[in-house]
């Protein structure tokens, strides 16, 4: 017999027992502290902070929150050696009535190589207020086709609670050489969401906390979810208590359990294209190969009466 999961019939289908060998594919894309402290002199080394803060307001759908550069608070304390990267000012479509849209490509190519990200550097990306403001830059570079790219595990949080050394001020890099080798499919319009709504090969993964994907929060405008889409929040990814991210096993647990499997061609989505990304990533991470990100997610689809949500 089959059982309906979020509007969809899988039948004999089964959970398989997580192995505890369960391991990163792609291991080089996470690094943690310790590793970074002892390469922290290493000049093929560029280490940046994305952290952007949002704050939330309930009074106008139109604008959920209000985006604040995280730039003031890197000046004031950030790991040694590593510069800037403000995701909304400089790599985002200025000229997108949201917050986040990803910029023309060639135009984000030009920012992302006068930032200092390309050969023959390796690039460290951390955030100081969850994880998934890096992954986010993290996509966008691996879009363009820039392979030397990593996360820091447990960010600046993680960083300072080992104690170790703080930096003041603030740094830029020069240019460095950027050859693009660009994959577009990745990042995605509401024309194939809506083309992935009625196509069982699809999964749609909400990204955002489970109050908004049940309707409890109306944070975009119109409550509830894309219809068809299942609730895996960001944030359960995460240790609570270190903001680091879950073991292999653990994670590709939480997916199994909601019927996400590898031969998925899986779409995820949030708010704005952030949360969504960390979803992708642990799921490259676990070696799904069928992966793509809603961009505006349900700030442009929420305010669309004519595209399709559930609640609940």
């Amino acid at each position: 017999m089959g059982v309906w999961i979020n509007g969809r019939v899988l039948v004999r289908r089964r959970v398989s027992k997580v192995s505890k060998r369960t391991e990163w594919k792609y291991p080089e894309a996470i690094v943690d502290c310790e590793w970074l402290r002892d390469r922290i002199e290493n000049p093929n080394i560029r280490i940046y902070d994305c952290t952007t803060y949002l704050n939330y307001t309930d009074e106008d759908p139109l604008k959920p929150y209000d985006v604040v550069s995280g730039r003031s608070q890197y000046e004031k304390g950030h790991i040694p050696k590593a510069a800037f990267l403000d995701l909304q000012r400089d790599l985002s479509d200025s000229s997108s009535p949201y917050k986040f849209t990803l910029p023309d490509y060639e135009k984000l190519a030009e920012t992302i190589k006068n930032k200092g990200i390309g050969d023959p550097y390796h690039i460290i990306l951390y955030s100081g207020n969850g994880i998934q403001w890096a992954t986010r830059i993290w996509w966008m570079i691996y879009v363009l086709g820039y392979g030397k790219v990593s996360v820091l595990d447990g960010g600046f949080s993680e960083w300072q609670r080992l104690s170790l050394p703080i930096e003041y001020g603030s740094n830029m890099f020069a240019p460095a050489n950027f050859e693009v080798h660009l994959n577009s499919k990745i990042f995605v319009g509401k024309d194939e969401v809506l083309s992935a709504i009625g196509n069982q090969k699809h999964c749609l993964i909400n990204s955002l906390t489970e109050d908004i994907h049940l309707g409890l929060n109306p944070r975009y405008g119109r409550r509830g979810s894309i219809r068809r889409s299942v609730s895996i929040p960001f944030n359960g990814l995460l240790n609570t208590e270190t903001g680091k991210l879950k073991r292999p096993e653990e994670v590709l647990e939480i997916y199994q359990s909601h019927a996400v499997f590898p031969d998925s061609r899986i779409i995820s989505y949030c708010g704005g294209g952030i949360a969504a990304s960390l979803d992708a990533f642990m799921l490259r991470q676990l070696g799904f190969e069928h992966l793509q990100i809603y961009d505006n997610s349900l700030s442009e689809w929420a305010m669309s009466e004519d595209l399709p949500m559930e609640i609940g």
